[in-house]
């Protein structure tokens, strides 16, 4: 395979987070693998590279995508429901699902070995935003750990902006990382691959402690959080593995966390895997509700959007595939019936 980039310097940056070593090798700090790389060489994520015992980043402003979405496919159910948010990626991720859904930008730089060279300013990323009226710039698409140093100076413009930012994770990022990016972290959703170590090792190459580490450190640091799990036929889809991921949310991140089922479609490396039978999602979507987590949804299931009050199950929200349908939620952030508060940010038009 060709060497993973031909270096283009324009989107070359000195790293952030990471520290030199005897005979030239860096350690990255950016992510839980923390990758020690000789010289000339990249780390796991394939983007981050080794010069002369200097750890550069080859992504800073290399956008691969960059859309207009609604907040509600990040899936970010209780972040200002309606509201449009300024979705951007760079190529790479740290981890390799057999299953991405986003693999031809997620695994360019290691399947492809080319990536994209659409170079995209800080300034750009914030303008366009404003343009679009979004309320929010999302770190999406692919991983954004692995482009942190250029979400990071986006965030902080877009802060200064008033606009919001959200970051759509698997989690696996240092708590080094987490500290220097917070300020500027509004909301962020968590891709819970599964709730066995042994699913992360041998499926994801990563493990999952840091992920819940992460988890609990992003509630603590007052972030919104939202939790989605892709729940693959014969993987993940064991009801004891759902109870416990399940039990760890409600008992570690507050029965207010939404919960996100997906259904999966054949995708990538498991492209002959059959979806995940609707009845599964059902039965983990109680296991949910059994657990204390007052709202669970089941994406990529027509009709299971909508979000009902906790306490008298009246209809707060009602979704399509597109987005917020109708919001009946009061300007206070309440149940129109039972006054019951709505957890989130942004619930009820609220800024």
């Amino acid at each position: 395979m060709p060497d993973p980039q031909n270096v283009v310097d324009r989107f070359s940056r000195e790293a952030m987070l990471y520290e030199s070593l005897p005979s030239g090798r860096v350690r990255c700090g950016l992510c839980a693998h923390r990758c020690v790389i000789p010289q000339g060489n990249y780390g796991i994520c394939q983007v981050r590279r080794n010069e002369r015992g200097k750890l550069h980043t080859r992504v800073y402003g290399r956008v691969i995508a960059r859309h207009v979405d609604p907040v509600e496919k990040k899936p970010l159910f209780h972040f200002f429901p309606g509201s449009l948010t300024y979705s951007l990626a760079a190529p790479g991720c740290n981890f390799r699902c057999p299953w991405c859904q986003n693999w031809e930008i997620s695994q360019t730089p290691r399947q492809l070995g080319d990536m994209a060279d659409e170079e995209v300013v800080p300034e750009g990323i914030v303008d366009k935003a404003r343009s679009h009226a979004c309320r929010s710039i999302a770190y999406t698409y692919t991983e954004p750990t692995i482009f942190f140093e250029y979400a990071r100076d986006v965030a902080r413009l877009a802060d200064a902006a008033c606009i919001h930012n959200v970051m759509v994770t698997n989690g696996y990022m240092t708590q080094a990382m987490l500290e220097a990016f917070h300020p500027y972290l509004d909301a962020a959703n968590v891709d819970l691959k599964g709730f066995r170590d042994e699913t992360y090792r041998k499926h994801v190459g990563g493990r999952l402690q840091p992920v819940l580490d992460n988890l609990e450190m992003m509630r603590q640091l007052g972030v919104w959080l939202e939790v989605t799990m892709l729940i693959v036929p014969g993987l993940n889809d064991d009801p004891a593995e759902l109870r416990d991921a399940a039990q760890f949310i409600a008992e570690r991140l507050g029965p207010q966390t939404p919960w996100h089922l997906s259904r999966f479609y054949p995708a990538y490396q498991m492209s002959t895997t059959l979806p995940t039978p609707v009845p599964t999602l059902k039965k983990a979507q109680e296991i949910g509700h059994e657990a204390g987590l007052r709202y669970v949804y089941l994406g990529n299931v027509p009709g299971e959007a909508d979000t009902r009050c906790h306490h008298c199950s009246a209809l707060l929200i009602r979704r399509s595939v597109v987005g917020v349908l109708n919001d009946f939620i009061t300007p206070e952030g309440r149940c129109p019936d039972c006054r019951t508060p709505v957890a989130g940010l942004g619930m009820g038009g609220s800024s």
